[in-house]
């Protein structure tokens, strides 16, 4: 992604992404995210880049009553539709590149799939680093690159084929920090020790591969920059590039890794 582009997504967008994207990708990945942060019952939380608020749901019903989760996102759209689900959490606008909280505030802090989408990534890490506990840790989620994903690598390049270079822009986005060593760096950078790491294949099921197809473009502004017949070509072509991946019953079960690496002050 750009250094200008912002991602902001339309309210109809973004909940497109919680009732379709969540459930087919995401709600398996959050569980793993808390648990590499070590969350437990009682602790302080924040999740940054919260999107609709996945993580944040998961975290809220594992600190219970007696904990506490702070969730921000640059967002509207995501935090409307975040506020609406599950509005005990202390859902923020904030960027994640100059967090709103004192050093030292929390116990674990979580980031699932978007570091990639922050300006200075060293930088947001470092927020989080700051905001962390000496005694707590950082668990953040990537994706693996694009060369490692068997699915997502035809898809993309489907879509890059008929929208140009800002389909690889908003597509391909998801993929550059695929290289744990790298990462591992920009921990360091940030002042953290990297304790774990973490790679997991999982499985994004959909119900066809058009399904598949829709959910990237929808739950992306890539959506709102392309033709309908633009868009037809992209769901043809993707038919085809993404027919392995079909079940007998005609669903769509795509295989996707990421990684997950747990950092300490």
């Amino acid at each position: 992604m750009s250094q200008t582009e912002t991602f902001q997504l339309s309210l109809a967008a973004a909940e497109a992404y919680e009732s379709k994207f969540v459930p087919a990708l995401f709600g398996e990945w959050a569980p793993l995210v808390i648990e590499a942060a070590g969350v437990t019952t009682g602790q302080e939380v924040l999740d940054v880049a919260c999107g609709t608020g996945v993580v944040a749901r998961a975290a809220a019903d594992r600190v219970g009553a007696t904990g506490r989760v702070v969730a921000v996102d640059i967002n509207e759209a995501m935090l409307t539709v975040a506020r609406r689900l599950r509005p005990d959490v202390d859902w923020r606008t904030a960027d994640a590149g100059n967090l709103p909280f004192p050093d030292s505030s929390f116990d674990a802090v979580l980031c699932q799939a978007a570091l990639m989408f922050f300006p200075d990534r060293a930088g947001a890490l470092r927020e989080m680093s700051r905001v962390v506990r000496d005694t707590g840790a950082v668990a953040v989620h990537v994706w693996a690159s694009l060369d490692s994903q068997p699915a997502y690598g035809p898809f993309v390049e489907v879509a890059a084929r008929h929208a140009g270079p800002e389909a690889v822009d908003l597509l391909g986005s998801y993929w550059t920090m695929g290289d744990v060593g790298h990462l591992g760096e920009l921990f360091a950078v940030a002042g953290m020790r990297v304790t774990a790491t973490t790679r997991h294949v999982g499985t994004a099921r959909f119900a066809s591969i058009d399904e598949l197809v829709k959910i990237e473009v929808e739950s992306t502004p890539l959506v709102d920059r392309i033709g309908d017949d633009t868009y037809a070509a992209i769901l043809a072509d993707a038919r085809h590039a993404l027919a392995e991946f079909q079940t007998p019953d005609g669903e769509a079960e795509v295989p996707i890794v990421g990684h997950i690496l747990t950092g300490r002050p």
